[in-house]
């Protein structure tokens, strides 16, 4: 016999939310199902081929640094991930993945973008303020700690099935990484650089966008590196609710035994994990050398 029962309790608020709470549910469902088909459109627009040179290019560009990527140290520097990116890309598409893997892409950058644009202001506050920081600490360690699945079961009875509870439950998962580094950064700023900036006259918000942030962008970019990688991690969870992508491919192999079509569609998950990792850890090394 159960004395506390905060599961039952717990469900009949989330269904309080559900049937009271229906016009602010629609609005996000509205902004979500906008911008994943915005990034799908765009992906798959231009032929395949020509989606592949621009972001393989892209990733050379990025890899090389913006100053290196028409010397020889550019090309050195660049060309594994360029490369890798064409080759990987082309397997994909010769592999008739291309469609699951512009899906994927898009849902991944627009779970990221989202859980960017909440985990950033919020890391920031966390850092500027103590009572803040001991408020959303908790609810950081809550969020990295619950297992993923139970994320799809709220996201479920409010948006029912498809890309937008996968969105959802990935942007829960992946947001603790970038409150938790922006914060770090802000906080590591050196004190001396602080007070001089101070001592310049400069205001609250000077200070904030032109001393602290600048000096946090590694660890900022180290947190949308983490907040990327979640989010591709938690995408192939999301298919188990309808979210469309390479997850789906292997959610159906799990289901069907088939282990021809796991192999194929993990490895196109490893595949774009190993480009975005690449890519985003490139554009903090640059940020370092500056």
């Amino acid at each position: 016999m159960k004395y506390l029962e905060i599961g039952k309790h717990v469900e009949k608020g989330i269904d309080w939310l559900a049937q009271n709470a229906e016009p602010f549910f629609d609005a996000i469902t509205v902004v979500i199902e906008f911008l994943v088909g915005a990034f799908q459109d765009l992906l798959l627009m231009p032929h395949p081929f020509l989606m592949i040179a621009i972001i393989s290019i892209l990733a050379y560009m990025v890899s090389a640094g913006r100053k290196n990527f028409f010397t020889a140290l550019g090309w050195k520097k660049g060309r594994f991930l360029g490369l890798f990116t064409l080759i990987g890309l082309t397997l994909l598409y010769l592999m008739n993945f291309w469609n699951e893997t512009m899906q994927t892409i898009a849902l991944v950058v627009s779970s990221a973008i989202l859980a960017l644009l909440i985990g950033i202001p919020v890391g920031i506050q966390t850092a500027r303020s103590l009572r803040a920081e001991k408020i959303i600490r908790p609810i950081l360690d809550f969020m990295q700690t619950m297992p993923a699945f139970v994320y799809l079961i709220p996201a479920i009875l409010f948006f029912s099935v498809g890309n937008v509870p996968g969105v959802v439950a990935t942007v829960v998962f992946a947001l603790p990484p970038a409150v938790r580094l922006t914060s770090l950064g802000i906080r590591n700023v050196q004190s001396d650089v602080v007070e001089a900036a101070y001592a310049f006259g400069a205001t609250e918000k000077q200070l904030l966008y032109k001393v602290q942030i600048p000096l946090a962008l590694p660890s900022i970019l180290a947190g949308v590196n983490q907040v990327i990688m979640l989010s591709l991690s938690m995408v192939v969870i999301a298919s188990m609710v309808g979210a469309a992508g390479l997850g789906q491919d292997v959610y159906k192999s799990i289901l069907t035994a088939d282990l021809a079509l796991g192999v194929e569609s993990g490895l196109g998950i490893v595949i774009i994990a190993i480009i975005l990792d690449r890519l985003t850890q490139a554009a903090g090394e640059n940020t370092n050398r500056k």
